[in-house]
């Protein structure tokens, strides 16, 4: 029966034979003796070939080569985790070549992110870089099994969409059949269309695409997107609350999970009190914030405008000082920066208020991973908001439709898988935290 290699030491002293099968990662020849790593999916463990079953001379055992063992589970404090198998039967199951083009049971930190991305179906194999995503995978399990504890729905939108959800730029277009339609770059109206059905509160988790020209260490054109959205809310202030529940159970989840491969990376994640100590601050507050600690970093320079890259790192390391965590909510962006869907604070709370939003970032150790909005309900306020946007009704039949009928105060959010797998684990590129990454240059592997 096969073994796990993390598993293995419970089989010591039980005098029967343990099976393990997995890559052989690593050959250490020490003249009677080798040892040999093996890698499975729950870790690594020592293989001895001695005496009484050498280590095959011909062919020889390549590095990469799928292999099945039997032997006896020993003791050995020198060995990884502890023990080892002392190989009484060999069988190779599939034969890896000898010329690897890359180096699997290398040292990450010594290989250029290049390197890693032009080897991809073999660097994947590197205990370090397939740990990122184990993280991933809770990442996903955990949003979804949060959600669906609170009575969220999980739905799956068409990637294939007539025009686009934020305002029709950015835009991959594809054939389809006899005309041209897009990638879609959000599946925004489709979770509303589903909150205005009755289901209330939904969630996907699937890739978007955005046409965008940019080649930084913080964008990708497809990207797998957490998108949630929700009935019957009053501002962007419920969605927050969601969001630092939601975070602080993701957070939890890997560190109950993961603990290995947080280590690996040397990373830690915010507690459940840490997320709850993380601030909102309006945008018109956060600039003043920003501008402050760059004033003192750089004394009484350059001036910041907007929630820039600069800023959004200032704000974080402003966050990590004064209230303990690197987490930030800014809240109230004013409208001009927002979607045309997005709703607008009430003149009435405050003067000024008019031209703000109910709309917010979350920014995590520096960078952005969460955009999210209270959305307009009401057709004839959504009717007078187009203009403002340089948007006739024409251009908006869908939304028109789904709001003439009774739609919901409603609003969610998004958060970008790769971002918040990036700043957890400390990684230099984004494209790190993609298994396949789409930038301007690469659609292969």
């Amino acid at each position: 029966m096969r073994v796990l290699a993390k598993d293995m030491a419970a089989g010591i002293g039980k005098g029967g034979e343990a099976e393990l099968f997995g890559w052989v990662h690593r050959i250490r020849d020490m003249g009677g003796i080798t040892f040999v790593i093996l890698r499975d999916r729950s870790g690594i463990v020592q293989l001895v070939f001695g005496e009484e079953f050498p280590f095959p001379a011909d062919p020889p055992l390549t590095l990469e080569s799928v292999i099945s063992v039997k032997g006896i589970p020993a003791l050995n404090e020198k060995a990884p985790g502890g023990t080892e198998l002392r190989v009484r039967g060999l069988t190779v199951i599939s034969p890896a070549g000898g010329d690897l083009p890359y180096q699997v049971n290398g040292d990450v930190s010594k290989t250029g992110l290049e390197a890693i991305l032009d080897n991809r179906l073999l660097s994947l194999r590197n205990p370090k870089i397939v740990s990122v995503f184990r993280v991933q995978s809770t990442i996903m399990e955990a949003f979804a099994a949060y959600l669906r504890a609170e009575g969220f729905a999980e739905i799956k939108s068409s990637k294939l969409v007539s025009g686009g959800t934020e305002g029709g730029t950015n835009l991959f277009q594809v054939e389809y059949f006899d005309r041209k339609v897009c990638l879609a770059q959000s599946p925004q109206f489709y979770k509303e269309v589903m909150v205005a059905s009755g289901l209330e509160r939904v969630f996907e988790i699937a890739p978007v695409y955005r046409a965008e020209k940019h080649d930084t260490p913080r964008h990708l054109n497809e990207y797998v997107s957490l998108d949630i959205e929700m009935a019957f809310i009053e501002s962007e202030k419920d969605l927050i609350e969601l969001e630092k529940n939601l975070l602080a159970h993701i957070f939890s989840e890997l560190e109950r999970k993961n603990k290995k491969d947080l280590e690996a990376w040397n990373a830690e994640v915010p507690s459940a009190q840490a997320v709850a100590l993380a601030p909102t601050i309006s945008y018109g507050e956060s600039l003043k914030i920003a501008n402050a600690e760059a004033g003192r970093v750089k004394g009484a320079g350059g001036r910041i405008f907007d929630i820039n890259p600069e800023a959004e790192r200032l704000l974080c390391e402003w966050a990590l000082r004064e209230k303990g965590v690197d987490l930030v909510f800014v809240n109230e962006f004013p409208r001009r920066y927002r979607p045309f869907y997005t709703y607008p604070l009430p003149a009435e709370a405050g003067e000024g208020n008019a031209a703000l939003s109910m709309s917010f970032d979350c920014l995590f150790r520096g960078l952005e991973i969460t955009s999210g909005s209270r959305r307009h309900h009401d057709y004839n306020a959504f009717l007078e908001a187009l203009p403002r946007f340089g948007l006739k009704p024409e251009d908006q039949e869908g939304y028109l439709g789904l709001l003439k009928y009774g739609c919901p105060p409603h609003g969610g959010f998004a958060v970008g898988l790769e971002r918040l797998t990036q700043k957890i684990l400390g990684l230099s590129s984004v494209k790190e935290a993609s298994l396949f990454p789409r930038d301007r240059r690469r659609v292969e592997p």
